[in-house]
């Protein structure tokens, strides 16, 4: 059976009758993680909200003004949940979300689009797609393609945009010798009755059960924003219809906005200004390095030569990376010696060497490690790693100090 959703896509509300509610759950997903949310499955006799299939998902909507999370198809029928209980019998009016049903019906019918263009010119195959939340991809059974082939395809697309071409649909029996004429991927399972045909005038007929603009014209404009390497030599391609690319210019023309105030030029010099301020930032940075290294031989000296020297040596510095305290460590040779070097925030994260003894290092490395809440690993006396509480430096200080301590009574 169609749906009312299926029969008449333009359709925003419809009244109808509530056939059964149980009791049911849905799993959510969201920033917080996963929840399950109880309510009830509401059938009706007919709908307006389409149930996720055919690689488009579910509509949005209400009914009675109670808010529906999701639909999916049962065989014939479509659950409806909901949060609230409905009377099986009563009368409901259902409302659908028509800024999302809208988009995708652009974006699927795009899809058709594409699709049939791009066997048309070059053979290539759609072998699956994707209606996503804010970009479409059509997989294509392909290696690789041009640019000139995914040009080609957008400017043709538009075209037949710009024809205003008819989107019909019709139902066919099975036995119906069109059938064989008609693009499809296979029927599910659990299909009954006739098959539902999407055909684009003199371009393409093809098996979906989705919601779909009546004419070309609707979808305004395809944009294709290039492909990326799918899996088993395929490629997938990247597309935006209808709304997706005034909002996607919109924000396009926003982030080039904001790049001409900082860059303080203009649009067509953005990319040079943007590779001169990454060459200066390689300058910077390798002067920096240069400086680090000169600085952490510097305190290796000091640090070598201060009549503080021996049992534990302590050093922490907000700037650094682990390449600067292994150049203080190779410098300072501390065989002899506990060293342990931190750098980062004082109270957050950072990084951390201990260097000495191989024996006493491998030791108290993992012990250092845990008591900073952190992890690392070493070898040939060294230990080092990441920290999360360079506050507790002092609590690893008092920790050397006792096994120096302990070691000095041994001997």
């Amino acid at each position: 059976m169609a749906f009312r959703c299926q029969r008449d896509s333009y359709a925003r509300e419809f009244t109808t009758t509530v056939v059964s509610c149980r009791p049911a759950e849905l799993q959510t997903e969201g920033s917080n993680g996963k929840k399950v949310l109880s309510g009830f499955h509401v059938v009706l006799e007919d709908t307006l909200l389409f149930p996720e299939g055919g690689g488009q998902p579910d509509d949005r909507g209400t009914i009675n003004d109670i808010s529906v999370l999701r639909v999916t198809r049962r065989g014939e029928q479509a659950d409806h949940f909901t949060q609230t209980p409905l009377d099986p019998g009563s009368q409901v009016l259902v409302r659908v979300d028509w800024e999302r049903r809208f988009d995708h019906m652009q974006q699927h019918s795009g899809q058709h689009l594409i699709t049939a263009v791009a066997d048309h010119l070059f053979k290539l195959k759609t072998t699956s797609w994707e209606l996503g939340r804010f970009r479409s991809v059509i997989e294509l059974d392909t290696p690789s393609m041009t640019a000139e082939q995914v040009a080609a395809i957008e400017q043709s697309v538009n075209e037949k945009i710009r024809d205003r071409l008819p989107v019909n649909v019709q139902e066919l029996s099975l036995d119906d010798p069109e059938v064989e004429q008609v693009r499809g991927r296979g029927l599910p399972d659990d299909h009954a009755g006739p098959i539902r045909v999407v055909s684009i005038k003199g371009v393409d007929s093809n098996m979906c059960c989705g919601t779909h603009v009546s004419n070309l014209s609707d979808l305004q404009v395809i944009k294709i924003l290039g492909t990326e390497k799918g899996k088993k030599n395929k490629t997938n391609l990247i597309f935006l219809a209808g709304n997706r690319v005034l909002k996607w210019m919109e924000r396009s023309h926003g982030t080039e906005k904001a790049l001409t105030a900082l860059l303080k030029c203009g649009a067509e010099d953005h990319v040079e200004a943007v590779k001169k301020l990454q060459n200066s930032t390689k300058i910077l940075q390798k002067n920096n390095l240069n400086l680090l290294r000169d600085l952490a031989v510097h305190i290796a000296h000091s640090l070598r030569n201060s009549p503080d020297w021996g049992g534990v040596v302590v050093l922490h510095r907000k700037e650094g990376d682990s390449e600067f305290m292994n150049i203080i460590a190779n410098e300072i040779g501390s065989e002899e010696t506990l060293l342990f070097l931190t750098v980062g925030d004082e109270k957050g994260a950072g990084l951390f060497l201990l260097a000495g003894p191989s024996a006493s290092v491998e030791t108290l490395g993992p012990r250092v490690a845990e008591v900073l809440e952190g992890k690392g690993a070493g070898k040939k006396g060294r230990f080092q790693g990441k920290a999360t509480k360079m506050s507790r430096r002092m609590e690893v200080q008092a920790l050397l100090q006792d096994y120096i301590s302990t070691q000095s009574v041994k001997e």
